[in-house]
């Protein structure tokens, strides 16, 4: 029996069973009239040639019916918006009703549907960046949803609460209370328990010193030179702001990892059209172990909801990035002799600036350090930079200038040699 509420296609095949049955049933009716019949009642027989007929009519419809490559290929994308509108939101998509189901019907399957198989994201990472960017947007109501949305899909609070939290430094205090206040609701709703806790792992003393850290691990001393030369002497204050608010304050913070915080940014970016920053924030997100294809895929994830002029801008970028020409390199070996007798001392100062040097300059990009095994007081290091503007900021840096003050008595000779790769950009493996 065809049960109507089966998947169509399931419908379709099943129909289709029934009148191939029934054309065999009428061939082998004309035959012997009898075979299936156990009375000589011929109203019987008329009746049941009469089902098989009508039966046979509905070849012709279900053959036009009979779903063509292209409309097996909607059919999926209705199919993956149903199932993920579900898993979002619990409710049913398509329906067909309110006062613009037409749009409503567009949106749902392209962000559904089209969207979100589009690069290699999880929910989570969807939800979470949909939520950043809504909260940019200042969209509330679309926030609430998926806010809701995103603890559907495996967020946690707190893990949202950082993304929302994340946003300060990019629009302002007003428009992240406002956010703040939308998710907040939802988990009053939802029984959650607040305040939620504390994620802070910064102190008064240690603030500027961590932030520090990470803004110069993924973007050295860019800063610096934005605010050069600002009138009133304030560019300092600014600079510091930036340090220890947006990096000590905020990308400190538990509960959200580096590499989704700089992905988020990117994101926040994105609407803004802040050029600028988007470039800072790309080789950020690079230095972080976002993938560029990873980045296309957060700002494809963006387009819904801030439009094609915004994300195509920051596509763009993504796409014309690249790391300075080799030769634009600057190469040098650095030839020390150091006092034998503090010699192991000067090798844990040399040490710690490499060690800090390569982890938080973009713009270093070989260290490597060796001694000579009959004289390993005598010490070669190959430097290579991205250019002379990274090695400019380079020595600039506290872990430079730290290893410079500490060995000053120790180093009794130094050479260097500016010199030329033979194969420019040719790496160590």
């Amino acid at each position: 029996m065809l049960n109507p509420g089966c998947h169509p296609d399931q419908l379709r095949l099943r129909t289709v069973i029934l009148i191939q049955r029934s054309v065999i049933y009428i061939h082998i009716l004309e035959i012997n009239p009898n075979i299936f019949v156990m009375s000589n009642n011929n109203d019987i027989l008329m009746k049941t040639k009469a089902i098989a007929l009508f039966l046979l009519g509905f070849i012709p419809a279900f053959a036009q019916d009979i779903p063509t490559s292209k409309t097996e290929q909607n059919m999926d994308r209705i199919e993956r918006c149903k199932k993920n509108y579900t898993e979002l939101f619990g409710g049913e998509a398509l329906t067909g009703q309110g006062t613009d189901p037409e749009m409503m019907d567009i949106l749902q399957k392209f962000i559904f549907g089209e969207v979100f198989r589009t690069g290699d994201l999880d929910k989570k990472t969807r939800e979470l960046i949909t939520c950043t960017i809504l909260a940019t947007m200042q969209t509330l109501p679309q926030l609430n949803a998926h806010a809701k949305a995103a603890l559907n899909v495996g967020v946690t609070p707190i893990e949202l609460r950082e993304a929302i939290y994340l946003c300060a430094p990019f629009i302002g205090f007003p428009k992240t209370l406002n956010a703040l206040n939308t998710i907040n609701e939802v988990f009053k709703q939802q029984g959650i328990a607040l305040p939620l806790e504390r994620q802070a792992t910064v102190t008064e003393e240690d603030r500027h010193e961590k932030g520090q850290a990470i803004q110069s691990r993924l973007y050295g001393e860019g800063i610096k030179e934005a605010m050069r030369n600002v009138p009133g002497n304030m560019g300092p204050e600014v600079e510091r702001f930036l340090t220890e608010f947006c990096f000590g304050d905020i990308y400190t913070r538990n509960g959200l990892d580096l590499k989704t915080r700089e992905l988020l940014a990117y994101c926040i970016l994105t609407p803004l059209e802040a050029e600028s920053q988007l470039h800072s924030h790309l080789e950020g997100n690079l230095l972080a172990g976002n993938s560029k294809e990873t980045l296309t895929a957060a700002v494809i994830q963006c387009l819904p909801y801030i439009g094609f002029p915004s994300a195509i801008k920051a596509l763009k970028i993504i796409k014309e990035s690249s790391q300075p020409a080799p030769e634009k390199n600057l190469v040098r070996l650095s030839k020390i002799t150091v006092d034998p007798a503090q010699l192991e001392r000067y090798n844990a100062f040399l040490k710690e600036e490499i060690e800090a040097s390569m982890r938080l300059e973009p713009g270093v990009l070989t260290l490597y350090a060796v001694s000579e095994k009959e004289d390993p007081h005598k010490v070669t290091i190959l430097e290579i930079y991205a250019d002379q503007d990274a090695y400019k900021s380079h020595i600039q840096t506290p872990h430079f200038q730290k290893y410079k003050q500490g060995t000053l008595q120790m180093v009794q000779e130094l050479e260097l040699v500016d010199s030329t790769p033979l194969i420019p950009g040719l790496k160590i493996k």
